[in-house]
């Protein structure tokens, strides 16, 4: 019998991904600012004149220099701390508490930025540096008293300034990045209510995907009654398009794969069930559809493509959930799709002059920017490095602090 290579499972395959964690880890360095938080980097990986730091960005490269520093990597603690810097001081609102969406923003509070500061609290509390427990028991008890809704079993989504007006829109984006904050959080500091709150989430998300053949409704009214016709009229929203999005399909999948993980083996079966319907549906829907490689951005209800350019982020989901796939079900297609999707990022995402990657191709596959300008966005790209690697639980930041990569 003819033995073949199975890359999410192959040593010569981690050795490469360990190196692209590296590569993008210095991509990046230059991301922190001296007044606190992490700058929005452009194509070359300098900062953006143009671009105030966010607690979006800041919390990601918190996150991801944590990560860094876990793994051993010199000069990530130093960007790290410095994230978390902006987070403890002037993205905060000292007054009212919580997170201004960016030094230059102080309008809302919203779920999505909240999520990524409690995310990259518990990851930077795992790599030990000072500051980070303080932050992470600010950010837990600002997420619930906030943002979670015990009644609903899910999250609010948008708030103002001084948390005295909760918006009536309800979101599935938010709450997509707190199930992963929340699954990290319970690997981080042992309590399992977070685990509860993330699989509660991960039940409506299920329930809802199924009634829409596994095409995700991202928007919802207070009641969380779906709006399917939400930003028609705005099919490229960075966070809110219209229709449903592919990639948050592949990246609800993963997150299910985590948590049932997370779970006693074989008592949330239909996570994984979930999970596989999810992946089919995006991989059906969204992967090179047109006649290019490459997943389109979103599509109407019926599976017809609306927003056709590729987001880098996409691919990585994409590799990271058939990484997932294959580490829970080990069979041969979730391989052949995550080599499929690795050597189409290689061709046509990775940038192998200025580093790290495109973050929008255009229909045709060459590099635009009208949703995603620059390249401020290494966490997505860095998680797909390290999903193969890793057990499906714990997660990204206390999996590796245990030595499990």
């Amino acid at each position: 019998m003819i033995q073949m290579s199975t890359w999410p499972s192959s040593q010569a395959h981690h050795r490469w991904l360990d190196q692209h964690t590296r590569d993008l880890l210095a991509f990046g360095r230059r991301t922190a600012d001296p007044e606190g938080g992490a700058r929005w980097l452009g194509a070359t990986g300098l900062p953006e004149p143009g671009q105030p730091t966010s607690t979006l960005i800041s919390s990601r490269m918190a996150h991801v220099y944590g990560v860094g520093t876990l793994l051993g990597v010199p000069g990530s603690a130093p960007i790290a701390q410095q994230a978390l810097h902006g987070l403890t001081g002037r993205l905060h609102d000292a007054e009212h508490g919580g997170w201004f969406p960016s030094v230059a923003d102080r309008s809302i509070k919203a779920c999505y930025d909240h999520a990524f500061v409690l995310l990259a609290a518990a990851t930077t509390t795992a790599a030990g540096l000072p500051g980070a427990a303080g932050l992470l028991a600010t950010a837990e008890r600002t997420f619930l008293d906030r943002f979670w809704d015990e009644k609903a079993g899910r999250c609010t989504d948008t708030w103002n300034p001084g948390f005295t007006e909760l918006d009536d829109y309800r979101g599935l984006n938010g709450n997509m990045h707190a199930v992963e904050a929340m699954l990290t959080v319970a690997g981080v500091t042992g309590d399992q209510e977070w685990l509860n709150r993330a699989l509660r989430v991960c039940w409506f998300v299920a329930q809802t995907a199924e009634a829409h053949e596994w095409r995700l409704p991202e928007h919802y009214d207070a009641d969380w009654q779906p709006l399917l016709d939400f930003n028609r009229d705005q099919p490229d929203h960075p966070f809110k398009p219209y229709g449903a999005t592919v990639g948050h399909g592949l990246e609800w999948s993963r997150l299910f794969l985590h948590a049932e993980a997370a779970q006693p083996p074989g008592s949330a079966l239909w996570l994984a069930e979930g999970a596989t319907e999810l992946f089919d549906r995006a991989v059906t829907d969204g992967w090179a559809v047109d006649g290019q490689p490459g997943f389109v951005y979103t599509t109407d209800w019926s599976g017809t493509p609306v927003v056709r350019d590729r987001m880098h982020w996409v691919a990585t989901e994409a590799i990271s959930a058939a990484a997932a796939l294959h580490s829970r079900f080990g069979t041969s297609q979730y391989a052949a799709w995550y080599q499929t999707w690795w050597d189409y990022s290689a061709a046509y995402l990775m940038d192998h002059d200025e580093g790290s990657w495109f973050h929008q191709l255009d229909p045709q596959n060459a590099p635009t920017d009208t949703v995603w300008p620059g390249k401020p966005d290494l966490y997505h790209a860095l998680q797909a490095t390290m999903t193969a690697r890793l057990p499906l639980y714990p997660m990204l930041a206390p999996a590796v602090l245990s030595g499990l990569q």
